[in-house]
């Protein structure tokens, strides 16, 4: 590859959602540039576990998953954004059939298995077994790698996004491409585009204890912000209730299909508390589930809750979780015949960088799908199953709009400046990068996690405030490498969160604060909190 090279259309990020659009655009005769941080496989989309929500039963109806989508969302998703998804849903399923991803289907029969999981009021999650994302991945990962008009880059890093505003040129702000490091080389490359894709994923990395590979560390999120995007809800990070709890386990998720087949939650004692909290039980939403798992432990003075399925038949569980099965045996725990410790972790990023139901930023040229772009969908907490589902829907609706801006709009291939390292020398410590990362995410995991108050925010806000300056030090003097750009974007994310939070004076779905325990009635406090760089 050259210094600097062109190509229509840039995608950032190798998950569901990036595959998606790469794939629908490639298929229309669009080049396209993808770039990965690291293997397509290693991004969270293929570690998704339950499956994908789509109305597919006789018995189910798209008002149903539209009612569930917004009473789990606790009044903030934009109903036009949960009906959007929720029509384009099975349309986009078929669009996965068709592509041969194998789902699991009910014994002896051409019919797809649903099963149903927290915050459903009926069963309508698609899956493969309980490794749905690993199923569609690989499926459309194989398809990518031999299609033409895919140029795939692994092991590539997005620096920033660079725009027509940064490089003082005249007439209205424009996406131009971006800078990347090369990790294999150490060097940064200029790469420009008509239009550059955001699919980086959430920034749950940014706590000490998530479900989620070390990919998610927030890069889109953090170059849009800085590129001057808005973005929204960022306060709201779903904590995955059941991850399970052993020290090698690190981030393994007990998928939530296991409560929709009868897992239930205990305590150390054998004492069943979710009724406790919640008529639903461990069907309730996952921020109910978790606030209650959370509220449970601190009481008890518990490391760990239980979560027991041991009670369904042996061949029951091994055909339903193979992977769960065979992941927890690994560490010693037998789920057919003994509960499982679990605690929770941070997830899943309901607020982003703000679009509309087409992908597209408030910066000409730039769109974002996925975990990284805020829609609307799921207002102050995710429904389960329904990330897959949103990946889908609107990575096609993006690919559709680029695929028509790019025929309405007059661009000529940018020449922008090189990246100049001419003034930064290799890195005397690494350890400062190492030693502030642990304390960014320690500092998030103590103060902005289940359980909030205004002083622990704001004690929080100081301790990023101090990491900003180190870092931003650290990032002009010396050459960049992989862990210092991640660190600089987990930094950005975890002022944006507490940002949004200290504005949030009330309690509502997965932000809930000691200060504000009421939701709030007026019309202010269930309005979207958005956050810009113009402010």
């Amino acid at each position: 590859m050259s210094q600097q090279d062109y190509m229509p259309v840039l995608v950032l990020g190798g998950g569901l959602a990036g595959l998606t659009v790469a794939l629908r655009l490639a298929d229309s005769g669009v080049h396209v540039r993808l770039l990965a941080k690291r293997l397509l496989h290693e991004g969270s989309s293929y570690y998704a576990q339950g499956g994908i929500a789509a109305v597919l039963g006789e018995d189910d109806s798209t008002q149903s998953h539209i009612e569930d989508t917004i009473r789990a969302g606790a009044g903030l998703c934009d109903r036009q954004a949960v009906e959007f998804a929720v029509n384009r849903g099975p349309e986009c399923v078929d669009w996965l059939i068709a592509q041969q991803v194998p789902f699991t289907r009910k014994d002896d029969s051409e019919e797809f298995h649903l099963t149903q999981e927290g915050g459903h009021s009926h069963r309508r999650v698609i899956h493969a077994t309980d490794a749905t994302g690993q199923a569609v991945m690989e499926t459309l990962e194989h398809k990518a790698r031999r299609h033409p008009n895919i140029h795939l880059l692994e092991q590539y890093i997005a620096v920033d996004i660079i725009t027509s505003a940064k490089l003082g040129q005249a007439g209205p702000n424009r996406t131009l491409g971006i800078y990347a490091l090369d990790k294999s080389l150490g060097k940064v490359i200029t790469m420009t585009a008509q239009a550059v894709v955001l699919a980086t994923g959430g920034a749950s990395k940014v706590y000490l204890y998530t479900s989620n590979p070390d990919t998610a560390t927030g890069d889109g999120i953090a170059m849009a912000w800085r590129a001057g995007c808005q973005v929204a809800n960022m306060e709201f990070v779903q904590f995955h209730p059941t991850c399970l709890y052993h020290p090698q386990a690190k981030s393994f998720l007990i998928s939530e299909a296991v409560r929709g087949e009868g897992g239930q939650l205990q305590l150390p004692d054998g004492r069943r508390f979710m009724p406790d909290h919640d008529p639903r039980a461990e069907l309730a939403p996952r921020d109910i589930v978790a606030r209650a798992i959370d509220y449970e432990m601190k009481r008890g003075g518990y490391d760990c809750i239980y979560l027991d399925i041991s009670h369904q038949p042996a061949d029951f569980i091994r055909s339903h979780f193979p992977n769960i099965v065979k992941r927890c045996a690994g560490y010693g725990f037998d789920m057919t015949a003994e509960p499982l410790p679990v605690v929770p972790a941070a997830h899943y990023t309901c607020g982003g960088v703000m679009t509309g139901l087409n992908g597209r930023t408030d910066l000409a040229g730039l769109y974002a799908v996925g975990e990284c772009a805020f829609t609307g969908l799921h207002g102050a907490n995710r429904l389960a199953s329904n990330s897959l589902l949103e990946c889908l829907v609107f990575a096609r609706a993006a690919g559709e709009q680029i695929q028509h801006d790019l025929t309405k709009e007059k661009f000529n291939e940018p020449q922008v400046p090189e990246w100049d390292e001419s003034q930064v020398s290799d890195p005397d410590e690494q350890i400062v990068v190492t030693h502030n990362w642990d304390e960014l995410r320690r500092a998030m995991w103590d103060y902005v996690g289940i359980v909030r108050t205004d002083k622990r925010l704001q004690r929080a806000m100081r301790r990023v405030e101090l990491l900003k300056e180190e870092i931003r030090d650290y990032y002009s003097h010396f050459k960049i490498n992989n862990n210092l750009i991640e660190l600089r974007n987990l930094v950005t994310v975890a002022e944006l969160i507490i940002r949004s939070a200290l504005l949030r004076h009330e309690s509502r779905g997965l932000h809930y604060t000691l200060d504000y325990p009421d939701t709030g009635t007026n019309d202010n406090a269930a309005n979207t909190i958005m956050v810009s760089t113009k402010e």
